[in-house]
């Protein structure tokens, strides 16, 4: 069975404000425009921790056209939400509950989730973050915005 890697980025401006998210997933072994896949967007009015929520819930929707027990590896910035995913409900889920929520029930559909600190250095979050700030720019200026990464972009990902 393939293992799939994720990497996911958020920001906000001003909590709250304008906020994106971002993120990119690799099938580990294949090569070329099928094994790589993202998706990017925005949000007016909204708070850091709902950008990194969302990210999760849109990476992870992501992989639904995967086998429930696909390997998959996340890669993320923000520590304080991954201390909060294995353990009990914390100050994500009182300031965005509806978000958590759809958040936890994507983690839940994943039997097999690794989760792994990605260094801002990398050139991985650098091209997820450009994609986070593109989605936070694009909904100040149309609102509340979600679109596919184009191929093209996706193939200079350097994850």
């Amino acid at each position: 069975m393939a293992a799939v890697t994720v990497w996911i980025s958020s920001l906000c401006r001003t909590d709250p404000g304008y906020g994106g998210w971002a993120w990119v997933r690799r099938i580990e072994g294949e090569t070329g425009a099928t094994a790589i896949k993202g998706a990017a967007g925005g949000e007016r009015r909204t708070t850091a921790a709902s950008m990194s929520l969302t990210a999760l819930a849109e990476a992870l929707d992501g992989l639904l056209d995967l086998p429930a027990d696909t390997a998959v590896t996340l890669r993320f910035l923000d520590m304080d939400l991954a201390g909060q995913l294995v353990a009990a409900d914390g100050a994500y889920a009182t300031a965005e509950p509806d978000a958590w929520a759809a958040a936890r029930a994507a983690v839940a559909k994943r039997p097999v989730l690794e989760l792994v600190p990605a260094a801002p250095a990398d050139a991985a979050s650098g091209f997820l973050n450009a994609w986070s700030e593109f989605g936070l720019d694009t909904a100040k200026s149309r609102g509340s915005f979600k679109a596919a990464i184009p191929k093209p972009n996706l193939m200079k990902f350097p994850g």
